[in-house]
């Protein structure tokens, strides 16, 4: 029973504090996000198992969290307002062309990460050719254009 409450605790935790933390989608992660998730799975194996590191125990934390994770997304699905506090909801980060700057440093994005998407996604040079920018519920930026 205390392997379930652990991986209850922890996947709480990790989900609550990933919502504060941001939107950034794993496609735009730099190399020192990727180490510091790296590490965030070795702290959290070491708090999940705690000194039982048996076979069963590991199963039945794989199983609490699957099924932590299923009951939550059933639970999204019948609660909208859940889903929005859990996910979010897209973001307008430029509109007709200006940054709207105050929801860009609420969701901790620069103007370089914006126009990178710009290029990438529409081969857009200049921010007046962009109609809207789109933080998504992903953390993906999309880009409309004039």
């Amino acid at each position: 029973m205390d392997a379930v409450l652990r991986a209850g605790a922890i996947y709480l935790a990790l989900m609550i504090l990933f919502r504060i933390s941001g939107r950034r989608s794993l496609g735009e992660l730099t190399s020192f996000d990727f180490v510091l998730l790296m590490i965030i799975g070795e702290a959290t194996q070491q708090g999940l198992l705690g000194d039982d590191f048996s076979l069963t125990n590991a199963v039945l934390v794989i199983i609490t969290l699957i099924t932590l994770d299923v009951g939550f997304s059933l639970a999204k699905r019948r609660f909208k307002v859940l889903e929005k506090w859990i996910d979010g909801g897209p973001t307008i980060i430029v509109e007709n062309g200006a940054f709207l700057r105050h929801r860009m440093h609420e969701a901790r994005i620069e103007e370089d990460d914006i126009m990178q998407a710009a290029r990438l996604a529409q081969g857009l040079e200049r921010v007046d050719q962009i109609k809207f920018a789109i933080i998504e519920r992903n953390g993906k930026i999309s880009i409309i254009p004039n």
